[in-house]
């Protein structure tokens, strides 16, 4: 995946985000009779400008992406002629100007909602929650869970697709609770918690219960060849059969697979047959460090039985209505979730590795495009999500901050003075600044870690 087709797809993501967001901040302006004198998407000096409508809104796109911002009328930043002085935001009612800043998060949700809708309309292709052979002494071995048995629900939750199993199972495991798992053929088991490593909660921190995804035996052919990779340099072609490695014969594509990591930059003499024919062919693995390990791989992917396929796959769709609800439930939840994470990670509970910032999110604006519009727009409402879920922060700058103000401001009768605004702002900056430092260098450890 190229740096260009990751960045496109970044500022893709993040246009259609911050306008959303924007939008609604300038929607609720207009409807509360404040005038809008600015919609910027991004900072710094304007690329493109043009004036609209009866107020002449200056419509800008600017140099810097990461964000951007609705202007208004404002006695408070500059001079305001009489005849508008009552169009101004600082003379709106104090629940006016909370409607206005909170329309922006608000529209975010509903972003994700409308994400969630179209995806549950739609149908979402998904492995079930089928789990595999749980290792000898684990949670899950104790508690009598086998090869391919199906988890429809945890602590109540429903699980349609193995995903769901992992968040729900995650979701339990961080706060510590037993898990109770019904299963599809009625039983219901009940798991100790153990301890998870919340260090970094994008590896398999499932498997100290036991969980893992349901492998079926691959036979051990070779179907997709990237054009670049280890196998394509060695000589291999689609369809070839592996039988033996460095001498020692290859049962199923897994082993392959778990021997081909085990030698990174080392050479493995491979015995093959192609349409019948034996042959031998020298592979020298490519060297990849992932989650700080150093790994081989050769780009080559296996010849699967679409019937095999088809019996692990599952579609979750719902009707107009039910996909409604569901997606403003999923948004609600998602939600939650997000605000319990930063809420642990406050308290020391989960790491702050865990913490991502623009790298990662454009990695995944790329990676998620690569897949199909499913997974993009999946991944679109996921950070409309987290993006309305931060701004609700109640920290000065964000949105939240200013709520925080008007929530005073209700409270005691008067407004917040201009010299506690101005410490709030110095103290929003830092902690903004330290956010996305922190953010930064945990996007840097990923990308040199692989």
């Amino acid at each position: 995946m190229s740096v260009l087709h990751t960045i496109l797809w970044f500022l893709i993501a993040i246009g259609i985000l911050v306008v959303v967001h924007e939008f609604g901040h300038y929607l609720a302006a207009r409807l509360a009779g404040v005038k809008v004198l600015r919609f910027s998407v991004g900072f710094g000096k304007p690329l493109l400008s043009r004036r609209i409508g009866r107020d002449q809104t200056e419509w800008t796109l600017s140099a810097l992406p990461f964000g951007g911002y609705v202007k208004m009328l404002d006695e408070r930043e500059g001079e305001v002629p009489a005849a508008e002085a009552h169009r101004s935001f600082n003379r709106a009612t104090v629940w006016r100007r909370i409607g206005i800043v909170s329309a922006g998060p608000v529209a975010n949700f509903l972003l994700a909602i409308v994400f969630y809708w179209a995806l549950f309309l739609h149908g979402l292709p998904a492995l079930k929650p089928m789990i595999g052979e749980p290792p000898a002494g684990t949670p899950a071995a104790q508690a009598g869970l086998a090869a391919g048995d199906e988890i429809r629900r945890v602590n109540g939750k429903d699980t349609p697709s193995f995903t769901d199993l992992r968040l729900n199972l995650l979701r339990a495991g961080v706060a510590g609770e037993e898990l109770t798992l019904e299963l599809a053929d009625g039983r219901s088991v009940r798991l100790a918690a153990l301890p998870m490593d919340t260090d970094n909660l994008e590896r398999d921190t499932l498997l100290p219960l036991g969980i893992v995804r349901y492998d079926p035996q691959i036979e051990p052919v070779i179907g997709k060849l990237l054009p670049d990779g280890a196998a394509v340099r060695a000589g291999f072609q689609p369809g070839d059969r592996l039988i033996a490695a460095n001498g020692k014969p290859v049962v199923n594509w897994q082993d392959w697979v778990k021997l081909v990591r085990q030698h990174p930059s080392a050479p493995l003499r491979i015995e093959y047959e192609r349409l019948g024919q034996r042959g031998e062919l020298t592979v020298v693995p490519d060297a990849v460090d992932e989650s700080g390990q150093r790994i081989g791989k050769i780009g080559a992917g296996p010849q699967v039985d679409e019937a095999v396929l088809a019996g692990l796959m599952t579609e979750v769709r719902y009707g107009p209505l039910d996909a409604l609800w569901r997606g403003a439930a999923k948004t609600w939840d998602m939600s939650l979730f997000t605000l319990e994470m930063m809420g642990r990670m406050v308290l020391g509970q989960v790491s702050w590795k865990n913490l991502s910032g623009p790298l990662t999110i454009a990695d995944y604006a790329g990676q998620s495009a690569t897949l199909g519009w499913i997974s993009f727009v999946g991944f679109l409402a996921l950070v409309s999500v987290s993006l309305g879920v931060l701004n609700l922060l109640p920290i000065p700058l964000l949105d939240g901050g200013h709520l925080m103000y008007y929530v005073a401001e209700v409270l005691t009768g008067r407004p917040v003075s201009e010299r506690t605004m101005e410490i709030g702002s110095r103290i929003g900056m830092t902690l903004l600044l330290l956010l996305m430092s922190f953010a930064l260098f945990n996007d840097l450890q990923r990308l040199i870690g692989g």
